[in-house]
């Protein structure tokens, strides 16, 4: 296995994305004017008072061309946040020479409270308030509020009532969420064995039917190049977590990918009208994750020349070299709703969010999980009856249907298996391939469906209830109006 930490740290080059800002007023240049804002119908900033519009701005010095890249290239705002670092910064206004203090975990803006001008932190600060990139919003309010009340409307005969009648988009804010995006230009070899299907038949045993099956075992082997262009992970440790107990930050993450390759130099002014939070991790902190999503996205693209063994892969060995990261810090908008149940004493803050840029909305609602639990049982004891009267072979099918319906209206409701599918949605390209497929034997009577230990389709840090939850919502939830399409139905 290759140190890629020691490859990279080989050569680490800082670009510098701020182009030597300074933090005060940014004046429109065809009036002076410091109300500045965003137009959500074209991403440009506007002076709100000449209506002047100023062209959107690409932070430039990363590298583009993913294939060139080698060692690790980090955009100046992604650099480690200073331990002795303030957050509370005063500003001089160049207006009225007066001073104005901002608290940066909150706002990058601030009005004078004499001349009324606004200041803004442009310039990066080693607190992690300022990123490399902004994605602006262009979803508008209204819509984002529409996507939330049709996602809590198809939710509402299980939801608990208190909820029903507390509902409303009234408090639902715009919130730009700190990321960290990464580009890898890695080469990738797998070794394993993978099996071909010849025949599957059945066989008599007694008053019991048995499925077999016979297949061609091969050596395999998959060697190639590697880009991954705008990997996005959360850089905020709270996010970070997606099996908190108190909050549902998960369903935050699935609303991605984000059109990264839209993403703008940084301006304060992006973010008016809207709140942020500010980024609380450092690279370090975050490479372990980026290395193992990074060969989960390998072994998908690996997939795509694996179609002959459909019995399955099992990899023995999966090596990545990484040749170069690039690393920039980002801010990406989201429309957040939230609400806190109390039960017995525990409360747990649900979410429900809104992609500001596709709409993609993902969410947690409460449960009524008397109502839930009733029906369930219901269905049980009418499947019971079912069996009685009704001469099955597979008794135990019918007799699991009350948990399915249980479990499958259980992830429609909290969706606690909802994730990015980083593996699938990450921009990524293969070159250079080298295949291996050499014939091993030939295998008779197997009584599993797919070859033993399969892991092609393994994703790393997938729990065993998040495992569980997306299989049966997948195999089953089609049944009832919601399956998950590799991330392109989630409303």
């Amino acid at each position: 296995m290759v140190d890629n930490n020691a490859v990279l740290e080989e050569d680490i080059k800082i670009v510098d994305t701020d182009g030597n800002a300074k933090n005060g007023q940014d004046k429109c240049p065809k009036c002076g004017s410091t109300d500045i804002s965003i137009n959500i119908n074209n991403g440009k900033l506007r002076c709100n008072f000449c209506r002047h519009e100023f062209e959107i701005i690409k932070v430039s010095g990363l590298e583009t061309d993913i294939s060139k890249l080698e060692g690790q290239v980090i955009g100046s705002g992604a650099q480690d946040i200073a331990d002795d670092s303030d957050d509370i910064l005063t500003l001089k206004c160049s207006s009225c020479n007066a001073e104005v203090v901002i608290d940066t975990t909150s706002s990058a803006q601030a009005r004078c409270h004499w001349c009324r001008n606004t200041l803004s932190i442009n310039q990066q600060i080693p607190n992690g308030s300022v990123p490399d990139v902004v994605l602006p919003f262009s979803v508008k309010k209204e819509d984002a509020e529409a996507e939330i009340k049709k996602f809590v409307e198809k939710r509402k005969f299980f939801s608990h009532p208190k909820f029903k009648e507390e509902f409303t988009t009234n408090n639902i804010m715009g919130v730009y969420f700190p990321y960290m995006v990464v580009d890898v230009n890695a080469h990738s070899n797998l070794v394993g064995k993978g099996e071909h299907l010849v025949r599957k038949y059945t066989k008599q045993r007694g008053k019991n039917t048995h499925v077999y099956y016979d297949a061609d075992l091969y050596d395999v082997e998959r060697e190639f190049d590697l880009t991954i262009e705008g990997l996005t992970i959360e850089s905020s440790s709270d996010k970070l977590n997606k099996n908190s107990n108190d909050k549902t930050t998960n369903v935050i993450n699935a609303i991605m990918p984000f059109d990264i390759e839209n993403s703008v130099k940084w301006n304060a002014n992006y973010l008016r009208g809207y709140t942020s939070e500010k980024r609380d991790t450092n690279i370090e902190q975050l490479k372990s994750l980026v290395e193992n999503q990074s060969k989960d996205i390998a072994r998908f693209a690996a997939n795509e020349t694996l179609e002959f063994y459909d019995r399955g892969v099992s990899w023995s060995n999966q090596n990545m070299t990484v040749k170069g990261q690039q690393w920039k810090a980002a801010y990406l908008p989201v429309w957040l709703y939230s609400y806190q149940e109390v039960n017995e004493g525990k409360k747990l803050l649900h979410y429900v969010a809104v992609n500001a840029r596709t709409k993609e909305t993902m969410g947690s609602i409460p449960i009524n999980m008397s109502k839930l639990l009733g029906f369930s049982i219901l269905i049980e004891i009418i499947c019971l009856f079912a069996t009685v009267s009704i001469e099955f072979d597979y008794t135990w099918i019918s007799l699991s249907f009350g948990f399915i319906f249980f479990f499958v209206n259980y992830n429609k409701y909290r969706n606690k298996g909802a994730r990015h599918k980083h593996e699938i949605e990450t921009k990524r390209n293969m070159e250079n391939i080298r295949k291996v497929d050499k014939f091993v034997k030939s295998r008779k009577g197997l009584s599993n469906s797919k070859i033993e230990d399969a892991n092609n389709t393994f994703v790393s840090g997938q729990n065993l209830t998040e495992l569980m939850i997306n299989t049966l919502t997948e195999e089953i939830g089609g049944n009832y109006g919601f399956r998950k399409n590799n991330g392109n139905n989630k409303k």
